[in-house]
């Protein structure tokens, strides 16, 4: 039987939920030395350490390091440096100005953990205060404060014209516009930061939590200049990773570079404080969204205008709206699409890719001008996005602004969230609340999205190794920061070779085991690297059907795979086991039973999907609840419901997150007034309810198996679902728009601004 589309349990969690995971800090390394950084108490001044005498002296102290003792000159990061029109270089430690609260200025190394962290204490920092800018639309002003002396400009990123062209919206009878902010948000991985470093014979062993291992171990070495082959690069246990961990973290090039110049091994490990304030932001835009077409509900111009905050530093978060305008036209047939962008630096974390990376904030964006049209032409929301969407005949279909959308159903799937959810009876109970002017309103909210899986691109590998007990081992670049991985591509050998699960082993995340890998990160694993282990495992059958041709006797076209081996077609006399075969491979070839492929996949996917949510909200203290969220999430064929299913819930739970709850803020000095988990609202399952998940498959052309991505559907969904719920449950008191989080301040400040 096969085991594809079948609810396998996650063979991970046997030792995740019994001996424990092995995550960056349970490594062991009991001769290392430890790092802890100082860190900027100001968000932009220019500094002096004046004294590091005292912290010397403490005990277990072994150095007192700034950005002079590295010997390490700055350098930027070779994926994105040249998209960006400063010469802006991030130093390793700030040298002479800091600019953000945060941001690394020293390293103390000690023999203990508590040790350095006293002594970091003991580190003497004098500031001389700059002028702060933590506004962006004020930081990209002529007249704001300038981060970066000589630059005359904060803006780091420009693409588009941000000119309004009188034209554009000339033949459309409606025109509505709305300014939104799609929220600053912080990841918050359970596991936060950290790296090991220890140098051998010349030779770097680097260990860190990352989502790109090889990636990790080439931008290192070239910081560190060295060939990549001088850098083995390990990673354990991933305790989340949801796209901040896809770059090299400038702390752990300090910690690898300590590690070469003392001759120790050292190991860094950030706080939860020290990871909110500088691990890095998602989201973080303001949009000028205009959205034009006729009286009678159709989409004929839409133009989107994104002020991307960047940061202090310009990482890789500056250039993520490449994605948004790419995304902007979302699942609709619209005629004319415009886009601009600006990205600005600011005294704040720098932004970097977080769940989604630029096409959240898209569809954020356009699903919320869908409802604010609606409400101005007095369509059902529902009956709007269904009058607009893209047939499901139009497909492969190519977008004003060029993407190419591979497969879609966007009407099927927004009737089965409509069914699914009993959509007329919701509307019915919401004029019913609203004519008893009940304290509880309520709201429904949908969402309609598109997005774009695999946008890099790329290839993978994977090697199958049958062993002489019969068991298999199976290589893969794609490192998995809690997807399933080790499930998901144990099944795929499974079904096509009989091998046991159980009897398979999986391999990642070391640089000298798999020699290429191109790491987990933009929903790409499952149809690329999943694609190359299904491509080796039928590579095995085949050169497995040659050898037991052979053995048995047999015509290979014959040969089917049972559980367990070989075996000619209806004679299961006439079999052979893989562990046979295995002795076979080494007594014919002088080698073991070894097969590698390499799939390269032929362009980015799109899933797409139909989400509805259900709140209610308290009229007299303004707080929302989610009472249900319906949700249909297509990303082709399902190999495993389990493992898609949860993916999506923690989409979810991270969508809902943002549109209720999180918010990083900043006060007008810099400060970041959400450091720790008391003041950061980060959602937990109390909040939540279950969610419900509809069935949707409409496979791709793009690969044999049908599959898209499915890691950042979720997020992108729930979102603006829920946020336009919020809304939809005001609107009969003449509540328009209100921007994320919809927290219950505002929801009770805009119901009182009502009455006013």
């Amino acid at each position: 039987m096969s085991l594809m589309g079948t609810r396998v349990k996650r063979v991970e969690d046997a030792r995740l939920l019994t001996a424990g995971g092995t995550y960056i800090d349970d490594v062991e390394a009991d001769d290392a030395a430890h790092v802890v950084f100082v860190r900027a108490t100001v968000a932009h001044a220019s500094f002096c350490v004046t004294d590091r005498a005292a912290a010397l002296a403490a005990p277990g102290v072994l150095g007192v390091h700034l950005f002079e003792d590295l010997a390490l000159e700055p350098a930027g990061d070779p994926d994105i440096s040249a998209m960006f029109a400063l010469p802006i270089v991030r130093p390793w430690l700030a040298r002479d100005v800091v600019r953000f609260i945060g941001e690394p200025i020293a390293a103390v190394v000690a023999t203990t953990r508590a040790a350095a962290v006293d002594a970091a204490e003991l580190v003497a920092v004098d500031y001389e205060p700059l002028p702060t800018v933590v506004d962006v639309e004020a930081a990209m002003r002529a007249d704001a404060p300038v981060l970066f002396a000589g630059t005359g400009t904060n803006v780091v990123v420009s693409a588009g014209s941000w000119d309004d062209d009188p034209e554009f919206f000339a033949d459309c009878e409606v025109v509505v516009r709305e300014r939104i902010v799609n929220s600053r948000v912080a990841a918050a991985p359970l596991e936060t930061r950290g790296a090991i470093s220890r140098w051998r014979d010349g030779r770097l062993e680097h260990s860190t939590p990352t989502q790109r291992p090889h990636g990790v171990r080439d931008t290192l070495a070239g910081y560190l200049g060295l060939a990549p082959q001088a850098v083995r690069l390990r990673t354990p246990d991933v305790g989340g990773g949801f796209g901040v961990k896809i770059g090299v973290a400038r702390e752990e090039v300090v910690v690898a570079q300590l590690a070469r110049l003392t001759g120790r091994c050292l190991r860094w490990y950030e706080t939860r404080s020290e990871s909110l304030q500088a691990m890095g932001h998602g989201r973080a835009q303001v949009q000028y969204a205009e959205l034009g077409g006729t009286r009678d509900g159709h989409f004929v111009a839409y133009r989107l205008r994104v002020v991307q905050e960047a940061g202090a530093y310009p990482d890789v978060g500056a250039i993520l709206p490449i994605y948004t305008g790419l995304m902007a036209p979302g699942v609709y047939g619209i005629e004319r699409v415009a886009f601009a962008s600006r990205s600005v630096l600011s005294n704040t974390a720098p932004t970097v890719a977080f769940r989604g990376a630029g096409r959240p904030e898209a569809t954020a964006a356009l699903e919320r001008m869908v409802d604010v049209y609606a409400t101005a032409i007095g369509m059902d929301p529902a009956a709007l996005r269904r009058r607009n969407v893209i047939g499901r005949d139009a497909f492969p279909f190519t977008t004003p602004t060029g993407a190419v959308y591979d497969s879609g159903d966007y009407e099927g799937a927004i009737d089965k969230a409509l069914d699914a959810a009993g959509y007329a009876a919701l509307r019915d109970e919401q004029q019913r609340r609203r004519a008893a002017a009940e304290q509880y309103q309520l709201g429904i909210g949908l969402c309609v999205y598109v997005e774009i899986t695999n946008a890099p691109g790329g290839s993978e590998a994977s090697t199958i190794t049958v062993h002489g007990d019969g068991r298999a081992t199976v290589t893969t670049g794609s490192s998995p920061t809690g997807q399933g991985h080790e499930t998901t591509w144990a099944m795929l050998v499974a079904d096509r070779l009989g091998i046991a699960i159980e009897d398979i082993r999986v391999v990642f995340g070391d640089t000298d085991a798999v020699p290429t890998g191109r790491g987990t990160m933009g929903s790409s694993s499952v149809q690329v690297a999943g694609i190359a282990v299904d491509d080796a495992a039928i590579a095995m059958l085949e050169r497995a059907r040659s050898l037991a041709a052979d053995e048995l006797e047999a015509n290979a076209n014959d040969l089917v795979a049972v559980a367990g081996g070989l075996q000619v077609a209806g004679t299961p006399a006439k079999s052979i086991s893989w562990a046979e075969l295995a002795g076979a491979a080494e007594r014919l070839d002088g080698q073991p039973l070894m097969v590698t492929a390499n799939f390269e996949a032929p362009g980015p996917t799109f899933p797409f999907g139909a989400q509805l949510a259900v709140v209610e909200v308290d009229t007299e203290t303004g707080e929302s609840r989610l009472v249900r969220l319906v949700a249909v999430d297509d990303a082709g064929t399902v190999i495993n419901p389990e493992l898609f299913e949860g993916q999506l819930h923690g989409g979810y739970a991270q969508g809902v997150a943002q549109a209720l709850y999180e918010l990083v803020q900043y006060d007008r000095d810099g400060n970041l007034v959400t450091g720790n988990f008391a003041d950061y609202a980060i959602v937990t399952a109390a909040e939540l309810p279950s969610f419900d998940v509809v069935d949707s498959q409409t496979p791709t052309p793009y690969n044999a198996l049908g599959v898209k991505g499915v890691g950042e559907s979720g997020t992108i969904g729930s979102t603006p679902a829920v946020h336009n719920a919020v809304i939809d449950a005001l609107a009969h008191l003449g509540i328009r728009h209100l921007d994320m989080p919809v927290t219950p301040e505002r929801v009770w400040r805009a119901i009182g601004a009502t009455h006013a």
